[in-house]
């Protein structure tokens, strides 16, 4: 089991929420302000930034499979997203939580603030 941060889409009411619903919820959670969300037209891409602020979203425990089609939704291999350790606050501080940061580039993107 990967315990996964999710901060778009994916999160609760997202339209991709279909791609981790079989999966486990653990609780919403915050990252540490070393992350920035971007608006990529439909859906967000997160980055870390040095002026980064504290990102809102769901922490989930996903198994094996989920991850492989989370990693086909996110276009891994493709190079849109890679899949790192990110660093979350509170109760999550200390645990290996795992998240996607996007990789192309942002200019004439929006910042799209704390919550998608």
């Amino acid at each position: 089991m990967t315990r996964v941060f999710v901060y778009g889409t994916l999160k609760r009411g997202g339209e991709n929420h279909e791609w981790i619903k079989s999966q486990t919820f653990v609780a919403s959670a915050w990252t540490k302000p070393l992350y920035r969300i971007f608006d990529l037209g439909g859906y967000p891409g997160m980055i870390r930034s040095e002026n980064g602020i504290a990102i809102e979203g769901e922490v989930w425990d996903v198994d094996e499979a989920g991850l492989a089609r989370l990693d086909v939704l996110e276009d891994i291999n493709g190079g849109e997203y890679e899949r790192v350790l990110i660093e979350l606050e509170g109760e999550f501080a200390a645990q290996r939580v795992e998240g996607y940061l996007y990789l192309r580039d942002l200019s004439g993107r929006r910042d799209a603030g704390a919550c998608w």
